[in-house]
């Protein structure tokens, strides 16, 4: 789609670094330097404040990408798009099915009012909860890593979802501050609200996370 638009040697795209290293290696692939912007700290997506601020004369392209069942403040990235005359594409999740989200919904509603020790996700309008995404609170990753190697010993399959930005891949490495990216690089965690989960599974992921969530300091 870049190349089709005429997007190449010497052309800025803006990308997130926080995951999809395969964005990146498409504008790569297209002749043109991909451009690292901050996230929003709630929704995981590319910040429309953080696009405006990288945006220079060679940007000829945002590529958006919508995180963890929650999407990107669109509309004003597509007004920035739109005053700068660059081409703004989306890229998206797959779309469960309407039962399917319901069921995820429904779980993570139960972690929302369970959970303790942790930063539950921001539900916002819309929410589908690919993944089910907290912040362990502490001093950054050693904080998350051991909570969640004490989580994986408990029998609960969480995950880290994004284990480096993509800034900081060799091949991608870029003098830039991206705090939020940062972050959320250090403190995520992905935690299981599959529509296969049942009642005392649940219940069993909410009574592990809480009794670890008490032998942390909270940051918030």
């Amino acid at each position: 789609m870049l190349r089709a638009a005429g997007v190449g040697a010497g052309d800025e795209v803006v990308v997130p670094a926080f995951g999809n290293v395969e964005v990146a290696q498409a504008v790569t692939l297209a002749g043109a330097l991909p451009v690292f912007a901050d996230i929003d700290p709630l929704t995981y997506c590319l910040d429309p404040a953080a696009v405006a601020a990288a945006l220079t004369h060679r940007t000829a392209a945002v590529v958006v990408v919508h995180r963890f069942g929650r999407r990107a403040d669109i509309r004003r990235i597509h007004a920035l798009g739109q005053r700068h005359q660059l081409l703004v594409l989306e890229h998206g999740e797959p779309e469960a099915p309407y039962d399917e989200t319901a069921q995820r919904r429904e779980r993570a509603a139960y972690l929302d009012a369970k959970l303790k020790g942790v930063r539950t996700p921001d539900g916002g309008d819309g929410h589908t909860y690919q993944q089910y995404v907290v912040r362990v609170p502490g001093n950054g990753r050693p904080d998350r890593d051991a909570f969640a190697r004490a989580l994986r010993a408990k029998r609960v399959d969480c995950r880290v979802p994004v284990k480096t930005p993509v800034h900081r891949l060799p091949e991608f490495r870029r003098n830039v501050s991206l705090p939020q990216t940062e972050l959320a690089a250090d403190e995520t965690l992905a935690l299981p609200v599959e529509a296969t989960l049942t009642k005392r599974e649940m219940q069993r992921i909410a009574a592990a996370c809480n009794t670890l969530g008490g032998l942390l300091q909270p940051a918030f």
